[in-house]
């Protein structure tokens, strides 16, 4: 328990500062550069896209996989500042609902901010868990979330929330990152390799054996593309001859895009 609350401690603070900052900045970044891009696919073409909502934190475009449809009441997990919120709000049109939740309080005020800015009406934005998610059980139609549940700890309870709050017959599409094997145990002693999408991604297999476990059905994977972590990255964190360690391990990490649906 200790553990995973310093790990939501870190990541917590990280996503503040990014929140705070003027430049935006993905995982696996500094404040001032960015080491490594996880998102291949170009945001600016999708209706509704912002680019001050666009903090660069994704791995994909969930809402291209999400079978959206108007009036849907629609969650984003880990809403960021907002732009795939604002995307579904398009899609959803004025008769549907879309919830953003964030583990942490700026990006919520960011997220908030770029509401009233842009004059958004069937968007809201939640502080709160994915663990325990805020809302009635048998809520909304469609859960989306992008690269954020590599960051929570108990991936199990993330996605037990995630059954309960959707509707029968509901259904989520999620981007994320996962590995081909286990990460050696040095990752997992980095805070930072938390908070930039490492250290907490899993392999794909034990994904979809949580996602089966759960009771989602007709599970597909809509698009997997391969991430490489630059040495420059590691070397901040890792000496040689455990960046030469990892390098043999042949360890892959890779972006991918889920779509589960709860038995109607």
């Amino acid at each position: 328990m200790e553990k995973s609350n310093n790990i939501k401690k870190s990541i917590e603070d990280k996503y503040s500062q990014i929140a705070k900052s003027k430049n935006s900045c993905g995982c696996c970044c500094t404040q001032t550069s960015k080491d490594v891009s996880f998102n291949d696919q170009n945001y600016s073409i999708e209706e509704g896209y912002i680019k001050e909502a666009d903090m660069n934190l994704g791995c994909g475009i969930p809402t291209q996989y999400a079978d959206i449809k108007e009036g849907d009441t629609v969650l984003d997990l880990g809403a960021g500042a907002g732009i795939d919120a604002f995307i579904v709000s398009k899609l959803t049109g004025e008769s549907g609902k879309v919830i953003g939740l964030d583990l942490t309080k700026e990006m919520v005020k960011k997220a908030n901010s770029n509401k009233v800015r842009f004059g958004i009406k069937n968007v809201d934005f939640l502080l709160g868990e994915i663990e325990n998610i805020p809302l009635e059980s048998e809520s909304v139609d469609v859960v989306i979330s992008n690269c954020v549940l590599n960051l929570v700890p108990d991936k199990v309870k993330a996605f037990t929330e995630i059954m309960r709050v959707l509707k029968p017959g509901g259904h989520f599409s999620i981007s994320d990152i996962v590995t081909s094997d286990e990460l050696p145990s040095y990752f997992k002693n980095i805070a930072e390799f938390y908070s930039g999408c490492i250290a907490g991604s899993i392999t794909k297999e034990k994904y979809l054996e949580i996602i089966k476990r759960t009771g989602f059905i007709n599970t597909k994977i809509d698009k997997e593309s391969v991430v490489n972590i630059p040495v420059e990255y590691l070397q901040k964190y890792l000496e040689k001859d455990k960046i030469e360690d990892f390098e043999k391990s042949g360890i892959k990490f890779f972006s991918i895009n889920i779509y589960s649906e709860k038995i109607n």
